[in-house]
């Protein structure tokens, strides 16, 4: 992440316990109070996804940015992805996105007081991409700013109980949207040769308003 940079909370933890901060977030809010984002899944091609180490901390997530001015999604999900985690567009396959934007609003007593009342939170377009390099691609030093220390391949479903309460309902509606696009038809001779099954998804990725309740 670039530019300058307005700090939306000076006491405490925003995400994963860290002190987070969003650019230019007057002129990118859209008129409902919402900052436009990407979020970035990399599967491999045995179906497992990124999953990174905030740096000095004991979180994990995924990669995700901001939208910076004259940006469209596809732009910023390409920018973050180098800034992040040192990928280039000719180490990834897209597979898909989200159709629509994934919206989640941040606690109030979570952003700087001259901010509340017009900041509500973020408003985000998931990509999914296939790794078409190697793991040595990686690289978590590429900027002066990293945002990860470590990473490691994970399940595809990743546990919702690891991430930020009120941004649970984004990440789980986010990963069913996208899971069909990872059983399309293999596009490359490692893809060919890996036989991978469908992850089965968790209970708790059961969208909450079809979940029956005992009378």
């Amino acid at each position: 992440m670039r530019a300058c940079r307005v700090r939306l909370c000076n006491r405490g933890v925003l995400w994963n316990n860290h002190p987070n901060y969003i650019f230019g977030v007057t002129a990118m809010l859209d008129r409902d109070g919402y900052r436009p984002n990407v979020a970035i899944v990399i599967a491999n091609a045995r179906n497992q996804v990124f999953w990174g180490k905030r740096i000095r901390e004991h979180s994990w997530q995924f990669p995700q940015g901001g939208l910076n001015s004259g940006e469209t999604p596809e732009q910023a999900m390409f920018r973050e992805l180098h800034e992040e985690v040192g990928l280039q567009p000719h180490h990834v396959r897209i597979l898909g996105r989200t159709r629509d934007w994934l919206r989640y609003e941040v606690p109030q007593h979570w952003v700087r007081r001259e901010w509340r009342g017009s900041y509500r939170g973020q408003k985000q377009i998931w990509y999914l991409l296939r790794l078409v390099g190697r793991d040595t691609d990686f690289k978590l030093r590429g900027n002066e700013r990293p945002e990860f220390d470590a990473w490691r391949w994970h399940e595809y479903w990743v546990p919702l109980d690891t991430v930020i309460d009120f941004k649970r309902d984004v990440y789980r509606r986010a990963l069913t949207e996208l899971e069909r696009y990872l059983h399309g038809r293999p596009q490359t001779r490692r893809e060919r040769l890996v036989s991978v099954p469908h992850p089965v998804m968790p209970s708790s990725y059961a969208d909450p308003s079809t979940v029956s309740t005992p009378d």
